[in-house]
Parts: C-alpha cells; structure tokens; sequence
C-alpha cells in the first residue's frame, strides 16, 4: 500500500485576511519515492485520529468557524443555502412563500448585516442578496468560514453581525475532474461539473459548471399557488492561476442566467376560471458577470511583507414583476482594495494596512401598484466611497492574540464613517480552554427595494421614508471553547454571548398598518438583538459523533410604540445532528434535527366574520433531515430526505385564493411551506 504524507498550511488571516488554506484539494504531497520500499511491507495503515468537519479556529483573534467541505457534504448542498442545516450559528429561512428567496440571519439578525464574501472579496451585495444563496453551487465550494460580531476591518466597515467568506475549487490544487447529479422528488435536477489543469509549473487553470432545472410544479396543500418556483439556473467559471516564489497572480470571470417562475398554478388552484384568464404570476431574470483578480508581490520573506492589489466588479440585471407590479433593476459595482504587510520579531508582531475603494450604481425601473395606467419609475443612485484602514495584531505563540484595528471611509452619499474594532484571544491550558472577546462598529447603505423587494408578493402598499439614512451599529461578544477528554474521547464545546445595538436601522414596518409595508429609519430608538449559544460535540465510538447545541435569541425593535419583538424571528432552538462512518468511511449516515421555538407573528388584523387574519404567534416545530452515502474509490451515491417529520405552515399565503385583492400576502413565512421532500444523486471525482 502506498503511503502518502500531506502537508497542511493554514495561515493566521482568517478573520478578514488574505486566506491561504490546504482543504483536501490543495494537500501538497511529499516524499511518495523515498518511501518506496516500505510499499512492499505495509499491508495496512491505522488512523489514529479523525480530523473535525468543523472546527473553531484558536489561532484567529476573532471568533471563527471553519466548514470544511467533509461537512458540506453531510448534505446535498445543491447550494450555499442549503450549507448550513447542521449548522447551530446560521440559520436560512424563505422571505416569503411565493419567490423562493431565502435569508441567512446570523446573531438574530438578517443576513443583510452579514458581509457575504468569495475568497475575501465583498460579494452578493444589494439587489444580489436576495437570491444570492442560491447563485453558489454546493459542488463548487472548498470551505466555508464564519465569523461572529464585528470582524476584520481589511474588508470594509459593512460587517455588523459577521462575515461569511466562501472558498471556491481551485486551479493550483492537484488536477481534478469531477462531476455531480441531483435529482428530487419535486422535479428538480442538477448537474454540475469541474476541472483543473496545470499549464507548467506556474500557470494552471479551471472550469467550473452548474446547470439546474426545476421541471414540474406543485401545489400539494391545494391554495393555488406553487408550493416552490421552478427555476431554470445555468452558471460558468473560469479561472487562472500563477504561482511563484516572489509573485501570485489570480483571476477569475463568471456568468449566470436564472429564471424563476411562481405564481398562481393553473392546474391545481381552487380558482381555475380566473386563474386561465388573468393568472398571478411571479416572473424574475437575472444575468450577471462578476470578475476578479489578485495579485501579490512577496516583498521579503523572512518579515513576509508583501504588497497585493485586489480587483473586482459585477454586473447584474435583474427583470422582474409580481402580478402586475414591476421591479426592473441593474447594478453595477465596482471595488478595489490595495493591501501592505509585514510582520517583525518572528511573527510577535504583525501591522496591516490599505486603501479602498467601492462604487455602487443602482438603476432602478419600478411599480408599486398593479394599475398598468400607472407608467413605471425609474430611479439612479449611485455611491463611491474611498476608504482606508491600519490594523495592528499582537500573536504571543497563539497562546495570546490581540488585535486592534481602525478604518476611516467616506461616502459619497452619507459622508464619514469611523470604524474601530478590537478583538482578543487567549488560548490556555493547552486547548482546553480558549477565551476571546470583540466589539467593534458597522455601518450599511440601505437599499429599500434592492434589500426587500420581495415585499412585492403582497398587496401592501410599500411606502418609502424619506430620510433613510445610513445604518450604524455596535456589536460587542465573547465566549470561551474548548476541548476536553471524557473516557479517553474528546469532548468539543463552546458557548458565547454576543449583543448588537444600532444607533440607526431601516425598519420594515408591517406593525403599524397591517396592509402597508412602512420602510423607514428607526431615528436615535434603541433597537438591539441578543444571542446566548452553547455548543458540544462528542465522538461517541470511533465511527460515531453526536452533536448538540442550544441557542437563545432575544431580538427587540421600535417601531414606534416602545419595544417589542421582532416579528418573525424564534427565541429559541435546538440542533442535534449525528454522524455515523463505520467500515472506515465506506458507508456514511448524517442527521439533523432542528426544534425551531416559537415567535411572534406581525400584528394582525380583523376580518369581517371578527376572527383575525393570522394568529398572533406561533408554536414550536421540529425539522428532521437525514442522507444515507455510499462511498466507493472514485465514486459516491447518496439518497436522503428533507423535513423528514412533515412539518409545514397551513396557511403561508395570505388569501391566496384572491391574489389581486386587498388582503394577499405571500411574507408572513416562519416554517417550511413544502412537506417532506426525498432526493437523490451521484459524485464523481478522479485526482492526480
């Protein structure tokens, strides 16, 4: 048997740094010759211990967890959406029931105060968040990191609640070509397909491919209306490589065309006569190009000071309208970010700084109203904001960290932002214990329909404010993680606080009148979310690790009358999931259970009879998911089963049997809206 030896380089910059990391594609494997003759006498080697799908990573000032890819693949992951099921910190909800558009929300808040990241460049910024968890493909993602509170000043002054940076496939990692297929019980197909190549010994190159069909409609609790859109997706990505001692040159450009079609089903509705004349249909194209390129220049290596100009931009041109309500928009985005770094006294101490640049054009085409006598508006807004930052980190053997940084931008549109952040860590009695604690500032540029146009699902009337100003919070938190032996196994655990308070938040109103949605700024009201989360992971048997977590949400918002919760969002959840590899990981059972805590629902309000519209909160509810796989040499075949234990909202439209009427509302999502969905499929993968 041949014995390989890898090695595993993962620098210090995760928390918002230039990201050099080894997952299992970019393992550089030495010293196979000299190892030779040992061919001959081993018949079989022992693992002794199992690396972790996820880890918290001791070595980052911030509080950072790094999803490998093992752990992608504990489910189908047909995107990056669906990445996070096992996941305790991040959760993704439907924004409503009628577009399919899904939302993170990290430390109680929505993901729109998340800094979405690919490799370290801001990315799936307005209009794109709305369905940018769905423009990442599972297959292409290497790894995932996810960092709590304030993060990293490098990459900008918009994180508040964290920063989500996602590693794609790369070309430099040993050649590859690869392959996946899905299929599930609700008509939905995918492919997708990668490879690389090595032009020499500097250059190389790779292609990334994802197609993905959602062919049949269903309405299986009989309201009309399709339970999901079905969506016709195909994306591209080429990218390039140069690797040399002193010089690393990146680049990669990227195409996607998605439509989404929702609405009314002809087939199956209740009001078919209606629905054959004038159906409501939801009806959304998107084209977009992103590009990028890195560069970087080893200036000295003993003090690893190097000098890296980091290029982006996107385009994205989104088509769309709800009923007879339009939102047409284009954004452009332009960002440039010029870094400087160096590190003296054998790493003890380590200075940061750079210059950036971001610019933002939105063209906007929109009606608010179904009346087509009304012509359309159309609105520009543009933004530039220059920016720079230093940051300074303290590294005592990682037995110590402490860093501090400030960063200084100006907006065009909102003037000055000051943004200082500080984080520490304290690693003590050898892993067993680690401590780390940050607080820092964020700001965010709202985007009132780019941020919520999925508002148009409903016959509220959406009213603008017009003093929306920049949204400016603090985020404070800290905890401590670990690992301990119990009866010989380790024991991983973590728990942590974190509390975010806003000076000043766009608020989505739909307290105030329950047939208008109100977009307005909060003003100087205290607005605040706290979370408590307790974590801990235990390998049961060698094959088997059960985990379990708790978390807390305390989320508060005035909208004008003193401070309630926030509508929609649960106090409290529970996730346990198991993962069993027994025959040394030829065969592979994952499961997760989520017990979702109960919420409130938005005001509602009275009906003619003198019942209420909606209830007034709702109940806990279980979410079972569990895949079986098969491992083979070059092959693997999974089938598994989402929200294997039923559970769905009754009514998640709003009088849907009257779309064009008054009271139609697709918002008021808080549970799965489809039952228990099976799927299957294959991966196939071959490694030089």
């Amino acid at each position: 048997m041949k014995i390989q030896r890898y090695i595993f380089i993962l620098t210090a910059g995760l928390c918002g740094g230039q990201i050099m990391m080894a997952s299992p594609s970019d393992i550089v494997e030495t010293g196979t010759d000299s190892l030779s003759n040992l061919e001959r006498e081993l018949d079989e080697v022992v693992i002794e211990h199992k690396l972790r799908s996820t880890k918290k990573l001791k070595n980052s000032a911030c509080d950072t967890e790094l999803i490998t890819k093992a752990e992608i693949l504990r489910a189908a992951c047909c995107n990056l959406g669906e990445s996070f099921s096992t996941n305790a910190s991040v959760d993704v909800n439907y924004s409503d029931a009628a577009t399919g558009a899904k939302q993170i929300k990290l430390l109680g808040l929505s993901g729109t105060y998340v800094q979405m990241l690919t490799e370290n460049i801001p990315n799936l910024r307005g209009v794109a968040s709305s369905y940018g968890l769905g423009y990442i493909p599972g297959t292409w993602m290497q790894s995932i990191q996810v960092s709590k509170g304030a993060s990293s000043v490098k990459n900008g002054y918009e994180s508040v609640t964290g920063q989500i940076n996602v590693e794609f496939l790369k070309p430099q990692s040993p050649s590859s070509i690869m392959a996946n297929g899905y299929v599930d019980y609700f008509g939905k197909a995918e492919l997708n397909a990668a490879g690389n190549i090595h032009l020499g010994e500097k250059w190389s190159t790779g292609l990334l491919l994802h197609g993905e069909n959602a062919f049949a409609s269903h309405d299986d609790n009989d309201d009309g209306f399709m339970d999901l859109p079905r969506i016709k997706q195909f994306s591209a990505m080429n990218r390039w490589a140069y690797m040399s001692e002193r010089y690393i040159f990146q680049a990669g450009v990227r195409f996607l065309i998605e439509n989404r079609l929702s609405g009314q089903d002809t087939r199956h509705g209740h009001n078919e006569e209606v629905a054959l004349y004038d159906p409501y249909k939801i009806d959304i194209d998107t084209r977009r190009w992103e590009f990028f390129t890195k560069n970087a220049y080893f200036i000295d290596t003993e003090t690893e000071s190097n000098l890296a100009l980091i290029l982006s931009g996107s385009f994205h041109d989104q088509d769309a309208y709800y009923g007879h309500k339009l939102y047409d928009v284009t954004q452009d985005n332009v960002y440039a970010s010029l870094i400087y770094e160096r590190k003296w006294h054998d790493g003890l101490h380590a200075l940061s700084s750079g210059l950036s640049l971001n610019y933002d054009r939105f063209d906007q085409r929109f009606r608010l109203t179904h009346d087509i006598n009304i012509n359309p508006t159309r609105e520009i807004e543009k933004e530039t904001t220059p920016g720079g930052y230093v940051q300074y980190t303290f590294d005592l053997n990682s037995n110590l960290i402490l860093m501090g940084g400030v960063r200084y931008d100006h907006s065009s549109l909102y003037g000055s932002m000051f943004t200082p952040r500080l984080h520490a860590r304290w690693n003590l009695l050898e892993g067993a214990l680690s401590l780390h604690a940050s607080a820092g500032r964020g700001y965010r540029s709202p985007h009132a329909l780019a941020d919520n146009h999925f508002l148009l699902a409903s016959s509220r009337k959406i009213l603008i404010s017009s003093d929306l100003t920049q949204e400016v919070a603090m985020n404070y938190g800290g905890g401590a993680s670990g690992e301990v032996r119990v009866f010989e196994r380790p024991l991983n655990y973590s728990a942590e606080f974190y509390y975010t308070r806003f000076s000043h938040q766009m608020l989505v109103d739909l307290e105030t009148d329950a047939h208008s949605a109100i977009i307005k700024d909060s003003g100087n009201r205290p607005n605040y979310s706290r979370t408590f989360q307790v974590e801990v992971s235990y390998p049961v048997i060698s094959d088997l690790t059960l985990t379990a977590a708790y978390r807390f949400t305390d989320v508060k918002v005035d909208y004008g009358s003193g401070l309630v919760a926030k509508p929609l969002t649960s106090r409290h959840k529970g996730l346990f999931t198991l993962n069993w590899a027994p025959m040394m990981g030829i065969w592979q059972l994952d499961a997760s259970l989520a017990i979702n805590g109960g919420g409130r629902m938005p005001a509602p309000y009275e009906l003619a009879d003198g019942s209420l519209s909606w209830n007034p909160t709702y109940k806990t509810f279980p979410q079972l998911n569990v895949q079986v796989t098969r491992n083979f040499r070059h092959w693997a075949v999974y089938i598994g089963g989402e929200n294997l234990t039923g559970y769905r909202q009754k009514t998640p439209i709003i009088d849907a049997a009257n779309p064009w009427g008054s009271n139609f509302d697709a918002t008021m999502v808080y549970a799965p809206i489809h039952g228990p969905m099976v799927y299957a499929g294959f991966r196939f993968n071959i490694s030089k």
